[in-house]
């Protein structure tokens, strides 16, 4: 039998009536855009409707409680663009505070807008509680895809400790399983610079998750500096870390080789610091061997020439 979802679980469209606002003419609309305005008038019941207003974006203030902290350069010049031809096709959702609005949804397109140039801005100016204006912002992050695995996880914790619900009542208001909530939140457990390695895309989330298994914060953070130098696969991940984890017994022979290998790596990580590129050193035999230093174009091997010479 299917879950009911009943008030913030229905996502914002429920909040949020496409069809209620007063807005400036824009130059130009789709076809697309006007039977998508007229579908969501006619969703909307009479009682929900509020008529927005226009407001100067200088008395519009970001949340700053709300989960998203990132937003990509590229992608605001882009809306900015289309706002200057198409002016705010959807309004902010806003709270009045003292002597400003607080966005509780929008802050994305405020920011664009603000890049823009435009000096007004459509509105919907609703009374919500702390908790709801947590729950919209974290509902419409999530559903528009804007919100890293980092951040989701902290909103996701908030919520927990903040407002006391448990991780079923979570996954029921942002209409995502139990277990998708959990697995967030265990990034949370992650040390901060791999977080932060997560957050720039230099690991995924599956990486991430075959980390957790290493409870060690530097052994973790060696480990996904690794990942991302050697682009080791998720898959090669687990099996890296299962290594780590139970590594196997080697006889006296080859805990000697095992040593050596150590070294020669140990070498190789202060010869590649000095040198800065990548330096390989192959043994060939008992006491023989060859040093290779990688070069990526002629100027870089005049500097490392150059620099070879310096030292006496």
């Amino acid at each position: 039998m299917a879950v009911k979802r009943t008030g913030l679980g229905k996502g914002l469209d429920s909040l949020i009536p496409a069809g209620t606002v007063k807005r400036t003419p824009a130059k130009k609309t789709s076809e697309t855009t006007k039977k998508t305005t007229e579908k969501s008038e006619k969703a909307v019941p009479e009682e929900q409707k509020t008529i927005d207003s226009m407001v100067k974006i200088s008395l519009v203030e970001p949340n700053r409680e709300q989960p998203r902290k990132r937003f990509d350069e590229d992608a605001l010049l882009e809306l900015s663009e289309s706002i200057k031809q198409f002016g705010v096709l959807q309004p902010l959702l806003v709270q009045k505070k003292d002597d400003y609005y607080e966005i509780i949804a929008g802050e994305r397109r405020w920011r664009a807008a603000k890049l823009a140039g435009v000096k007004e801005i459509p509105v919907i100016v609703k009374d919500f509680t702390e908790l709801e204006t947590v729950e919209i912002s974290l509902i419409e992050n999530i559903q528009r895809e804007n919100l890293n695995p980092i951040e989701e996880a902290v909103a996701y914790k908030r919520l927990m400790e903040e407002f006391h619900l448990k991780q079923d009542a979570i996954a029921d208001r942002v209409s995502k399983s139990r277990t998708a909530v959990t697995n967030s939140m265990r990034l949370l457990k992650l040390d901060s610079r791999v977080q932060e390695m997560v957050v720039e895309e230099m690991i995924s989330t599956g990486h991430a998750r075959a980390l957790l298994a290493i409870t060690d914060p530097e052994v973790q953070h060696h480990v996904a500096v690794r990942i991302f130098d050697e682009k080791i696969s998720v898959r090669e991940t687990e099996k890296l870390v299962k290594e780590l984890l139970n590594p196997k017994k080697v006889k006296p022979k080859e805990d000697v080789d095992a040593a050596r290998t150590a070294i020669y790596g140990s070498l190789e990580e202060k010869m590649k610091t000095i040198l800065g590129t990548k330096v390989s050193i192959n043994k060939k035999g008992k006491d023989k061997g060859r040093i290779e230093i990688e070069y990526y174009s002629e100027k870089e091997l005049e500097r490392i020439i150059e620099l070879l010479q310096t030292i006496k």
